[in-house]
């Protein structure tokens, strides 16, 4: 009798999960953690993660309330399954940190990205790019005869997709901030 040829993961019409929970699946989660607003507790954070060797793709922190003195740090991060718990254990006992949310496993969450966007060209690919930039409702936020500079939010994939079509185009650099993240319905 032959083995079965399972692949890894599961089908979308599948009822059970396949795939092997010791896997090396690198996976991206969105961490929201609420800290106490005080110095050095964005170090501290940094710091659990360097020291550990984990890579941060995306950080932001603000504020959020200001009574309580509390900040809210939205990190994208990538890895393991066991690292992202990993992860969320260290960061839950350290002790200016008061909740660790995984909004990618928590439920829907709306996610967006501001992104400053340059593209060099004359003539018609100006009007090419103006009319592009109108499209994805971007705004020109600088502007010389040789370039515009557009400035952009929305999902990881809306700013990839207005990346590629400007490349053509004469896109020369892109600089994206962090994702800010927030659960829906909540």
């Amino acid at each position: 009798m032959s083995p079965l040829n399972i692949k890894k993961g599961a089908s979308s019409h599948s009822a059970y999960d396949l795939r092997d929970p010791h896997a090396e699946v690198i996976e991206t989660h969105t961490l929201a953690v609420l800290v106490d607003n005080e110095p050095g507790v964005l170090a501290r954070v940094i710091g659990l993660f360097s020291g550990r060797g984990y890579n941060i793709d995306s950080l932001t922190v603000a504020e959020t309330d200001h009574t309580g003195h509390r900040s809210r740090i939205t990190i994208v991060t990538r890895g393991t399954p066991q690292v992202i718990e990993q992860i969320k254990a260290q960061l839950g006992r350290m002790v200016p940190v008061h909740e660790v949310h995984d909004l990618t496993v928590e439920g829907p969450s709306v996610q967006r990205e501001l992104a400053l966007i340059k593209v060099a060209g004359r003539g018609e690919v100006r009007i090419e790019a103006l009319r592009l930039a109108e499209i994805f409702r971007a705004n020109v936020v600088d502007s010389t005869l040789e370039s515009f500079v557009f400035e952009m939010t929305g999902t990881p994939e809306k700013i990839d997709a207005f990346a590629e079509l400007m490349r053509p185009l004469g896109l020369r650099e892109v600089a994206r901030t962090g994702v800010a993240a927030l659960a829906r319905g909540q």
